[in-house]
């Protein structure tokens, strides 16, 4: 592609697993399941992916007033990427941008205002600020003083990949030097649960191991464990990361968007393989060159086979030199921050050489003839390329591509 080369220096996360890149990789490759049982009064047991997070350790009790978990989840993980990546208070402001993607928003506000004016009581002065769906980027933005392009991304489950491509075409184009590019979502409410429940979409839950309920690509998959969370990556020029000796995890290639225009929440392998073929073409890969796929793998009836088909299409008799997890049996879905969480593992597994797994995948499922990674992960020493894959209610289709450092 033409213009800057793109680089990724810091990646922060608030996650099912927890807030340490490196640990939660580590579980990842092992195979193991954060996702946990979320049993309330009136409610049907569901499982889900929760964060063990206080707020108070980024925010003061008075700056809390306002916040909704959405946006504290979002400015913990974009400090802790500004931390890894050792980022400087020098940095011209109006150079920096913060790109976010965000499924809901503030979703916990929206529920506690409409449970007040139910119960016939006023609802706080600060609900929309609070609840609106920009709110996670104004709040990094303030944080860290971004005078350039702060925007938000609300595609679904493809929120925040949008994000990181609309971060990293900023970055390529010289409109900033670097930026901030995060998912967050916190919809762990017994309505919103709900909801997701009416639509026929969430796991049974496993009545012998609850962990073991998300079951990409198995023959008796049943949907996804509703998951929270946040990820953010720093991306910025290449010239700009060497010019401060910054750590480089990998670099952004390139990316493939396509709508399925067919159906709010059927997808479509059309669709998925025009986005899958546009990344490669713009990453100026060929498919051999790209050795792992972390998937969307949602552990829908039909959604996972769609994705094989896709992938099929796409790579043909190559097909067997692509590697495919869906990291999802582990950390649960976090809709909108989903792509953000995706596409750092998927940077971590270049930075590391090694492959994550899909857990829970037996026994496997041969409409979903794909080369899945089962178990535990992999070593994959001549991994040089790999894609994150986000394909969303609404039929956007985002696949992200990066490439290994040559000299790590």
């Amino acid at each position: 592609m033409s213009g800057r080369e793109v680089v990724v220096t810091g990646l922060g996360l608030m996650s099912p697993h927890g807030n340490d890149a490196a640990t939660v990789f580590d579980e990842l490759m092992r195979g193991r399941s954060a996702i946990r049982l979320f049993e309330r009064p009136g409610l049907p047991s569901a499982v889900v992916g929760q964060v063990e997070f206080d707020a108070t350790q980024w925010f003061s009790r008075l700056q809390l007033v306002g916040v909704d978990r959405v946006s504290q989840l979002a400015v913990a993980a974009s400090e802790s990427a500004r931390r890894d990546a050792a980022w400087s208070d020098q940095y011209a402001s109006e150079r920096i941008g913060v790109f976010v993607g965000s499924g809901m928003g503030g979703a916990a506000t929206i529920d506690e205002g409409y449970t007040a004016l139910a119960a016939g009581k006023r609802a706080s002065p600060l609900t929309v600020v609070a609840s609106m769906v920009n709110a996670p980027a104004a709040h990094v933005a303030m944080r860290i003083k971004a005078h350039g392009p702060v925007l938000t991304y609300s595609v679904a489950c493809a929120s925040s990949a949008a994000a990181i491509d609309a971060a990293a075409r900023a970055v390529q184009e010289g409109d900033i030097d670097i930026a901030i590019a995060c998912g967050s979502e916190a919809l762990i409410l017994p309505n919103v649960i709900r909801a997701w429940q009416a639509l026929h979409t969430l796991a049974s839950p496993d009545a012998d191991d609850p962990s073991a309920s998300c079951r990409p690509f198995a023959a008796n998959r049943s949907g996804f464990a509703l998951s929270e969370g946040a990820a953010a990556m720093v991306l910025e020029s290449r010239a700009h990361a060497e010019s401060r000796g910054a750590r480089i995890y990998a670099a952004w290639a390139g990316s493939g968007m396509s709508c399925d225009a067919a159906h709010l929440t059927k997808p479509d392998a059309d669709g998925q393989a025009r986005a899958l073929r546009l990344a490669l073409q713009r990453s100026g890969l060929e498919p051999n060159e790209v050795g792992y796929c972390n998937a969307h793998g949602t552990a829908t009836p039909i959604g996972d086979v769609v994705e094989c088909n896709a992938l099929r299409a796409v790579w043909g008799e190559s097909i067997d030199t692509l590697r495919v997890s869906s990291t999802k049996s582990m950390h649960g879905h976090l809709l909108g921050a989903a792509g953000a969480l995706e596409a750092a593992i998927t940077v971590l597994a270049l930075y590391e050489k090694q492959i994550p797994p899909t857990a829970h995948s037996h026994p496997a499922d041969p409409a979903c003839a794909a080369p899945i990674v089962r178990g535990q992960g992999v070593d994959a020493p001549d991994l040089t390329a790999a894609i994150s894959s986000s394909f969303a209610f609404g039929g956007t289709n985002i696949v992200l591509v990066f490439r290994a450092e040559a000299s790590r």
